[in-house]
């Protein structure tokens, strides 16, 4: 186990480290974050067949046609949260691999995490035991309803793109709480960061983005 989360070859140290200079490159600083992403094995979470090229900076298909984000995704939207100063508790909407749930465990303090499609919760659970990341609770629901059982929430990430924000996680964000989430169909989506504010939300447009839709309903 230990030489498989450390990683030989195209999965080695060195083949990270590449990435992280890629990262710094486009405009990713926060230290945290770039040195979690290092330590962090993303060949776990991808099939052994897909292991030599998981540090290449690119989206991979995961099954259910679902991906793993492309590791600059997951640093941008990780450090948009961040830059808004420390956070205890964290929504993530679509667990998807795991991999983004296991960089935001090491971030914050609390990672509560939703995933609609059954084998794939099950799939990060084990990486994420493996990982020793005892910080996180899974659900498997239906990412448009939140979890609102342990709402509100200091910051929301939702790595599906819905048409609209969903008026429910709008709800679950504390006062001054942060969301980051890609909004739009097709190819028009955009990367957007919602504040909650005393009197409602500001909205900042963040860049283009492709991510697979948010479906409803559970698999």
């Amino acid at each position: 186990m230990h030489q498989r989360i450390e990683g030989i070859g195209m999965t080695s140290r060195r083949t990270r480290e590449r990435l992280i200079a890629r990262l710094r490159e486009q405009g990713i600083s926060h230290p945290g974050l770039l040195k979690v992403m290092l330590e962090t094995p993303r060949h776990l979470f991808i099939e052994d067949a897909l292991a030599s090229r998981a540090y290449e900076d690119t989206a991979l298909p995961i099954g259910f046609n679902q991906t793993i984000s492309q590791p600059y995704i997951v640093a941008r939207m990780t450090e948009l949260l961040l830059e808004t100063g420390p956070l205890d508790k964290v929504l993530e909407v679509g667990t998807g691999s795991g991999y983004q749930t296991a960089i935001l465990a090491q971030l914050v303090n609390r990672v509560h995490s939703v995933e609609r499609i059954y084998p794939l919760q099950q799939r990060a659970r084990r990486c994420l035991q493996d990982l020793n990341l005892r910080n996180v609770r899974l659900k498997h629901s239906d990412g448009g309803w939140g979890w609102d059982e342990y709402a509100p929430y200091d910051a929301i990430l939702a790595t599906a793109a819905p048409s609209e924000i969903p008026e429910s996680l709008l709800t679950q964000m504390s006062r001054r709480g942060v969301m980051v989430i890609p909004v739009g169909q097709g190819r028009t989506q955009i990367l957007k960061r919602i504040t909650r504010t005393e009197v409602g939300y500001e909205v900042e447009e963040i860049e283009p983005v492709n991510f697979v839709p948010f479906l409803p309903g559970v698999f």
